[in-house]
């Protein structure tokens, strides 16, 4: 008969029982069989002053409360119940295995029955371990993801500070908080702490091959740097101007202005892209014999060409054409044709067809009567003229260069101011004092005798300007030996000696000088002149120029 229960043999298992779970023991049972002895209940300790105090743990395997004796020591259950006899009073823990301290014996009743304690003890322990691994199930179901730090995070203030030369060794790490990791990030925070030794030894060795990098790319600049400026000094004070090699290829105009130093020849030619630097043109016109020769004008030149090549193009005759102040249209295009190797009449037709294409100011033209509508806009100077050019494309280049120095000047407003009626008749004026002056020292003058002669109160000429040139210009011709007579009967609008006033239009190219006397005359009252000798000599009257005509005449019977 079994002491669990009341009944006989043996009995299911059930959670009432002492040993399923910490459910406290009342010591009710004890009550009833033993009413004479008045025990304390179960879960409340007894005081034992020569006695430590144990509580009792259901997970060290025990089948109840209290102690028991070892197994094969100690006497037995027997007797009267609730009454032990026998046997040494020393008792073990089930959880550390020391030597307990004797304990007041605790009443119990019936017969040891070992087997059945021991099955009890492994359900016990299985079921108990069943509601740990549940509950942590329940607790890792319920706590938050934890969020790994980034790799490269580190909690240690003093691994933030980067340094170019961290040569010393690594501080020591932060404190480490004493609060315990959840069981379900114990293994992992073993594992960050077992490399984190070597993490911090790893950022410190990308640190250093940082500042390795970082100190030799400012090296490589400082050197590259101070090599190119030492370079780029030797090559200017030193070295060769940088230039390029060949002929060149393609074609550019470049316009060369009067009075240019070869290093203002150099800048134009680089800014056109014909040399490479403006040292190459110099240099290589400082070895040509003929480098400091070349003149102002317009150059059709090729692109990225040597030096020596430029300076040769630009010193060759046979690549030009010189165009000089005052000649009419008609003789620029004979020397076009004979330039080109083209027959006689060949540009005159080609001017004559494409005047219009050429791109003429619009003034230009105004009057009918004009002879040649060309006639003032092929401006006297240097022109590209080599083998395979063709005629429009120098008389395109001389009517650019006409118009472009003519719009550097009031032409307008000038003319308004010495009472013209265009800007055409302003350079009118400018080929007349081109054709009669003998020198550019003439041409204010000139000019001064013109206007005069314009003028309505003129009583001298009444009006008339009476120029040899304009006779001759009509008739295609430079003689001095003109029959006045002959002169004064030939109509036509370009005869001075027959109409008052200006011709319809000009009577040749004039240049710089003519165009700027004819926009600021020399004042005086001139009215008549006469060349002699390379010398021209200008008079108020008529009485006085017929001494000079006089002189002149006997002047050429000697020669």
């Amino acid at each position: 008969m079994t002491e669990y229960g009341r009944g006989s043999g043996s009995q299911p298992w059930h959670p009432e029982d002492p040993l399923y779970g910490d459910q406290g023991y009342t010591g009710q049972q004890y009550a009833q069989q033993q009413p004479q002895q008045s025990q304390p209940p179960y879960g409340q300790q007894q005081h034992y002053p020569e006695q430590q105090q144990y509580g009792w743990d259901p997970s060290q395997g025990a089948g109840g409360p209290g102690p028991y004796a070892p197994a094969g020591q100690g006497g037995t259950y027997g007797g009267q119940p609730g009454q032990y006899t026998g046997g040494p009073s020393e008792y073990y823990e089930y959880d550390t295995g020391t030597t307990g301290y004797p304990q007041q014996q605790a009443p119990y009743v019936g017969e040891q029955h070992t087997g059945q304690h021991e099955q009890i003890r492994q359900q016990q322990a299985h079921a108990q371990q069943q509601a740990q691994a549940q509950q942590q199930a329940q607790a890792q179901r319920q706590a938050p993801a934890r969020q790994e730090p980034p790799e490269e995070w580190h909690p240690d203030p003093v691994e933030d500070k980067i340094s170019l030369f961290d040569d010393q060794e690594d501080a020591p790490p932060a404190p480490v908080d004493d609060e315990p990791e959840p069981r379900e990030e114990r293994g992992r925070g073993r594992e960050r702490r077992g490399k984190g030794k070597g993490g911090r030894e790893k950022t410190k060795k990308r640190r250093s091959g940082t500042a390795c990098l970082l100190v030799a790319v400012v090296l490589v600049g400082v050197v590259g740097g101070g090599g190119y400026l030492a370079y780029d000094y030797w090559q200017t004070h030193f070295g060769a101007a940088p230039d390029f090699s060949g002929e060149g290829s393609g074609e550019v105009q470049v316009e060369i202005p009067k009075n240019s130093s070869l290093t203002t020849m150099g800048q134009a030619l680089q800014k056109a892209g014909v040399v490479k630097s403006v040292g190459a043109f110099t240099e290589a016109a400082g070895k040509n014999p003929k480098g400091k020769s070349i003149q102002a004008g317009t150059y059709t030149l090729r692109k990225e060409m040597s030096g020596a090549a430029a300076v040769e193009m630009m010193t060759n005759a046979a690549n030009f054409l010189t165009i000089a102040e005052g000649r009419r249209a008609v003789q620029i295009y004979g020397a076009i044709d004979e330039k080109l190797g083209l027959p006689a009449g060949t540009t005159k037709d080609i001017a004559k067809n494409q005047a219009k294409s050429l791109g003429l100011p619009e003034w230009a033209n105004s009057d009918p009567k004009i002879k040649d509508p060309l006639e003032g806009f092929l401006y006297p100077s240097q022109y590209s003229a080599g083998k395979g050019t063709k005629p429009e494309a120098i008389l395109r280049q001389m009517v650019a260069r006409a118009k472009e120095n003519y719009a550097k000047q009031d032409l307008e407003g000038k003319a308004k101011e010495l009472g013209l009626k265009s800007p055409l008749q302003l350079i009118t004026v400018a080929s007349l004092v081109n054709a009669e002056g003998m020198t550019h020292d003439d041409f204010r003058k000139m000019s001064r005798v013109v206007y005069n002669r314009l003028k309505p109160t003129n009583t001298e000429t009444n009006g008339k300007l009476e120029f040899d040139s304009t006779y001759n210009y009509l008739k295609n011709q430079s003689k001095l030996d003109l029959s006045p007579k002959q002169i004064r009967a030939f109509d036509d609008p370009y005869n001075t000696y027959f109409y008052k006033g200006l011709p319809p239009g000009p009577i040749g190219n004039p240049g710089e000088q003519a165009l700027k006397a004819a926009m600021d005359p020399e004042p005086g009252d001139w009215y008549y002149f006469v060349s002699i000798n390379e010398k021209t000599t200008f008079t108020k009257n008529l009485q006085e120029h017929q001494k000079l005509v006089d002189e002149f005449n006997k002047s050429r019977k000697t020669q």
